[in-house]
């Protein structure tokens, strides 16, 4: 996929409204996962990629900063984002776990 003409999202996009749902890819184009939701909002905020499994089932929630993805929008305007991280680094990473215990829903 050809980044060129992707338009970077600004520090106030990067929420959970605009990035729930997103699917994150690698350097090589493969499919790595799906933002299920960010805490706090900018680039310093914390965002929750589900990672591996099938159609949902079995995917792991990781933690990442919103600086360790490039997040922008193509020319249709869908957003995607793109990470250094292979599939496997993702798996070794630790599993995410709410702070409270709880869903993450209502998303911060």
């Amino acid at each position: 996929m050809d980044h060129t003409n992707h338009v970077r999202l600004t520090a106030a996009e990067i929420n959970s409204a605009t990035l729930a749902g997103v699917t994150v890819y690698g350097l090589d184009d493969a499919n790595l996962g799906a933002i299920s939701h960010v805490h706090g909002a900018g680039r310093e905020s914390e965002v929750i990629v589900d990672v591996g499994g099938f159609l949902g089932i079995g995917t792991k929630p990781v933690a990442l900063r919103a600086s360790q993805l490039d997040l922008m929008r193509d020319e249709d305007g869908e957003v995607h984002a793109v990470t250094a991280f292979t599939e496997d680094q993702l798996k070794q990473m630790p599993e995410h776990h709410e702070p409270d215990g709880g869903t993450p829903w209502p998303a911060s």
